[in-house]
């Protein structure tokens, strides 16, 4: 009679192990993305961001429109009306550090230490954006924490939003209007 309950007590318990889920499972529920497409990912915001910067520079743009695609990653059209809308404000926006101050001379943004996870069909990249902006005298430089959604079907990969996580952060190279 022990013995039975014994058999049936490890019958149980071996169930019971094949029902819980593995330790990968947890990890794979929100994979961090290889470096390479986590580079990608990374150039593709960035060039968004240095855009925004340019403009507050050069008087005019010849298209203000942000590329269709940028290495493989697709910029959506809600994404790409955005930044049209950021470039124009910028390019119209007083030029200087201080209201009458001498104007900007150039502008140079990077992202640095990008993670990038996937869930499901959503990537997000937290990175942190570098933004120098020259003018005659000297410099300004500002250091902003920021999220970059992306949505991803088969092979393709869509930027789908962009969102400042520091919540008083004023970005140099945000426009006044909503950023989302």
């Amino acid at each position: 009679m022990v013995r039975q309950w014994t058999r049936a007590g490890l019958a149980v318990a071996v169930a019971g192990c094949t029902l819980l889920p593995s330790a990968s499972a947890f990890r794979d529920a929100a994979p961090t993305l290889d470096a390479d497409t986590t580079r990608q990912l990374t150039v593709a915001a960035g060039t968004l961001l240095d855009r925004r910067s340019q403009a507050l520079v050069q008087q005019r743009h010849g298209d203000r429109r942000p590329p269709a695609e940028i290495l493989g990653v697709r910029i959506s059209p809600r994404v790409a009306g955005v930044q049209e809308r950021a470039v124009r404000e910028l390019e119209t926006r007083n030029r200087a550090p201080v209201e009458g101050g001498p104007a900007y001379t150039g502008a140079r943004t990077r992202l640095d230490g990008g993670k990038a996870v996937r869930t499901g069909d959503r990537i997000t990249l937290e990175a942190v954006e570098h933004t120098e902006v020259r003018y005659d005298s000297g410099k300004l430089t500002q250091s902003v924490r920021r999220r970059f959604e992306f949505r991803a079907r088969g092979e393709e990969i869509t930027l789908v939003g962009e969102h400042v996580l520091d919540p008083a952060a004023r970005p140099v190279n945000d426009p006044d209007l909503p950023a989302r």
